[in-house]
């Protein structure tokens, strides 16, 4: 990936905007310029993920771009980070949860695969198209893969599951779950959700208290009914 879209060597003073101007004349924060980097690389790909392309949906000149970034590449690799901050951070968060018994942990790291403010699935698969194209992004999509299968294992062995035995079950658990939004199944959420007991059964050979299935389900399909009401706002 290239710096394309560089601030000119010969620019004059009045074509970079001090900190005084910029605050009165956007209302765009380096949030926002990454808000819309996000929804961009999601929709339409890393392609398109320009600094043009950016300023026009955010109705400002790209010059405030550079506020915040230093070229295109400070805010690919700002888009990254926040993508491995979001994701990862999240499944590693889940697994660290309290739990009695195993079958409420993955109960717990269920939850936020649940939530797309939590784990944004969209932008992941969306990261993973990325990586395709990029040898140094393809590094980091592994490294943070590794780090989630590692954070799941550390469960299992938290709930005195061999070593071995700990680690393909969090290859199965994981890889199972990145597979749902790689073949994009349409699957609705009480249907996902009446296959909770076998999922959990699968993954831990352990038959799940009714509790923590009544549980997730309740948690579920809160964030269903909440996500529908911001969509109607």
């Amino acid at each position: 990936m290239t710096d394309q879209d560089p601030i000119p060597l010969h620019a004059k003073r009045d074509d970079r905007l001090d900190k005084a101007a910029l605050a009165g004349n956007t209302k765009v924060t380096k949030d926002d310029w990454l808000a819309v980097a996000m929804d961009v690389l999601v929709s339409q790909g890393i392609e398109q993920v320009k600094v043009l392309t950016l300023g026009e949906r955010l109705g400002v000149s790209r010059s405030s771009f550079y506020w915040y970034f230093k070229n295109r590449q400070d805010l690919l690799d700002a888009l990254l980070s926040v993508w491995e901050n979001q994701n990862t951070g999240a499944i590693v968060a889940h697994t660290l949860l309290p739990a009695d018994t195993i079958t409420a942990a993955v109960c717990n790291l269920f939850r936020c695969f649940v939530d797309i403010d939590v784990f944004n699935h969209q932008l992941d698969f969306a990261v993973r198209e990325w990586s395709r194209r990029s040898g140094p992004v393809r590094h980091v999509v592994d490294r943070s893969d590794a780090a989630r299968v590692e954070a799941i294992r550390a469960m299992f062995e938290r709930h005195a599951y061999e070593p071995d035995d700990a680690v393909s079950r969090a290859r199965i658990l994981y890889y199972m779950q990145i597979g749902y939004y790689a073949l994009e199944l349409r699957e609705s959420l009480e249907t996902r959700l009446s296959l909770v007991p076998g999922y959990l059964k699968g993954f831990t050979g352990e038959t799940p208290r009714q509790e923590e299935i009544d549980a997730l389900a309740a948690y579920s399909r809160r964030v269903a009914r909440e996500n529908r009401n911001d969509a109607n706002r």
